[in-house]
């Protein structure tokens, strides 16, 4: 995959879509929130990829706004950092410290599945591809039972 396909998978809150269950799941694919999907009634109602100041930015990314970070991003990034241990806020720090080319490379081995090169999802805490359990959002244990996985796609 390019790196500006890539790029184009990071969206305005600094979550890295290509690690999100909408986009990795086989089927109902989500093309990522930077594409236009008007049937996604979720693309629709989010509040950030709507934002107006966001619109005033070059980048389209919230570190840009004059109110980075909002009360929205916090929420939203309290949530990912209690539930699945990843910071939306450090994601964009990042990326406006050492550019969006070297965040996506980081991410890239930081997500990489060691055992067979798929990239790990960030929701369901293994990767899609061999169901290897992830520990802290990016160590893998051990493979996933079926029962455990019927568990895991129940939540």
């Amino acid at each position: 995959m390019s790196t500006e396909l890539k790029n184009n998978l990071i969206a305005p809150c600094g979550m890295n879509c290509g690690l999100c269950y909408a986009y990795l799941r086989a089927k109902n694919t989500c093309l990522g929130c930077r594409c236009e999907n008007k049937n996604k009634i979720f693309c629709q109602k989010c509040i950030i990829k709507n934002c107006v100041l966001l619109a005033q930015t070059t980048s389209n990314l919230c570190y840009e706004c004059s109110k980075y970070p909002c009360t929205r991003l916090k929420q939203l990034d309290k949530r990912y950092r209690l539930k699945y241990k990843m910071s939306m806020i450090e994601n964009l720090d990042h990326i406006n410290r050492f550019g969006l080319d070297n965040f996506v490379q980081k991410e890239a081995e930081r997500w990489e599945c060691p055992t067979c090169g798929g990239s790990l999802c960030v929701h369901k805490g293994y990767c899609l591809n061999c169901e290897i359990i992830i520990s802290k959002c990016i160590r893998p244990l051990k493979p996933v039972k079926s029962s455990l996985n019927n568990q895991i796609d129940s939540q």
